[in-house]
């Protein structure tokens, strides 16, 4: 992500909506849309939405775990290392 955000005006998005769209595709950084002078939207690549799609449902999954780890839920470590190990030994 580039050190200065890009800040587009909705008024330049309906007049050149294709470039906008090719500069935070081909740059994977987001487009900041304002109405009346405030953010209102921000436009991200396929590309960006599904990285952080895959983050957050990653982030998801380590605060589940933590949710099951306090409420004494789970696996232990020793038993997951044993699984992997038997995993990696199979042909």
């Amino acid at each position: 992500m580039s050190s200065m955000p890009t800040i587009v005006p909705i008024s330049q998005l309906r007049q050149d909506a294709s470039s906008i769209i090719k500069q935070a595709s081909s740059s994977g950084d987001p487009v900041f849309i304002t109405q009346h002078g405030r953010a209102s939207a921000v436009l991200v690549s396929a590309g960006a939405y599904e990285r952080t799609q895959r983050e957050l449902e990653i982030l998801r999954i380590l605060a589940q775990g933590e949710v099951d780890i306090a409420a004494g839920a789970g696996v232990g470590f020793e038993d997951v290392m044993a699984a992997a190990d038997d995993l990696l030994a199979q042909p």
